[in-house]
């Protein structure tokens, strides 16, 4: 007899896309519904939480209900509901939060919080169905840079931060500055494709209490003091040029620390996670080091690496799998740490 299949329903709402999807035993998605917010953020060149918390009441919803008809199913066929708590935005958090208990209470289904970055480093295993743990994970996205041991389905270890700026954060930021606008990633990347990595050296940070740590904040100053010196000396900017230097930085610490933690650990599995995970440059670089290495390198697809659902659903799954179970108490999180509960 096949046993029985276990079909949870997960929300996402920690940012500013409202998400919704259908997951069956971790790894199918049945479906996965994405309302992204970013022509709207865009106006304002960045995300505005009270906005995007309104945001996430008006389409919940219609996003639950998309995912629900697309995977054929009802609220009457789940096993479970899962739902990011956090981190995140608080007032985007509480929007699934209070959706998901809501559902659990009127349907009488286990309620399920879910990490954020958990959810990212399952992202894995949708696509990848032969990954298992044990396993490094890279997960780089607007708010996270964690370097983190994968030791079994729900147990981590972070073993390496970002001690100021994430990395995705660092390029909105540099983006803004040099006149791309919001979102900073994908504009940086193709923008950088016409210029020269090598036009100018930008800094790369070492941590020197924390090999496996990161720091953006001085890659960033030093980006902006580059196009102040040029302003004050009436030297044209390389748009280009610079988007592709500060690129190459950002690329190579990643790759950087990743390259040590692997020796170090002797890694037989990598994986890259987060909204940066979809930039080409670095995902080619982190598979050239994996290949001189090795070491077997798994990472998304972009849809899986910017903030979804399905993502929660294959998180959820290894939770509820393992016992957990929430109460009508789970709350919003906004700086959850990775491993606490």
């Amino acid at each position: 007899m096949m046993p029985r299949q276990i079909k949870i329903l997960a929300i996402e709402s920690s940012c500013d896309e409202t998400a919704a999807a259908v997951v069956v035993d971790g790894r199918t998605v049945c479906s996965n519904i994405i309302s992204s917010q970013i022509a709207l953020h865009t106006l304002y060149g960045g995300v505005v939480p009270e906005i995007a918390s309104r945001k996430h009441i008006e389409k919940i919803n219609q996003v639950i209900e998309e995912a629900l008809r697309e995977a054929d199913t009802t609220l009457d066929d789940l096993d479970a509901v899962g739902v990011t708590y956090g981190p995140g935005l608080v007032g985007a958090l509480l929007v699934g939060v209070a959706e998901a208990k809501a559902i659990s209470y009127g349907k009488k289904i286990p309620l399920v919080g879910v990490h954020h970055i958990e959810g990212h480093i399952c992202a894995n295993y949708i696509e990848n169905k032969e990954l298992e743990p044990p396993f490094l994970c890279l997960v780089v996205s607007g708010g996270h840079t964690h370097l983190v041991k994968v030791q079994d389905y729900g147990t981590y270890e972070v073993i390496g931060r970002t001690r100021d700026d994430a990395a995705g954060e660092a390029f909105d930021k540099v983006a803004r500055a040099i006149g791309l606008g919001y979102p900073g990633g994908p504009k940086i990347e193709k923008v950088s494709r016409e210029g020269d990595p090598h036009a100018i050296e930008f800094p790369r940070a070492k941590v020197a209490d924390g090999p496996y740590d990161f720091s953006f904040s001085g890659l960033k100053s030093a980006v902006l003091n580059y196009l102040n010196g040029c302003k004050m000396k009436g030297i044209p900017v390389v748009q280009a040029d610079v988007a592709a230097s500060f690129q190459k930085a950002v690329v190579d610490v990643l790759v950087g620390n990743a390259v040590k933690a692997i020796e170090e650990f002797q890694a037989e599995r990598f994986a890259i996670a987060g909204g940066v995970a979809s930039n080409g440059v670095f995902r080619e670089a982190m598979r050239d080091a994996c290949t001189k290495k090795g070491v077997k390198f798994y990472h998304p697809s972009p849809v899986l690496c910017t903030d979804n659902a399905a993502m929660i659903g294959a998180a959820a799954y290894y939770d509820f799998m393992a016992g957990r179970r929430d109460g009508m108490d789970l709350n919003a999180i906004p700086n959850l740490k990775l491993g606490e509960r």
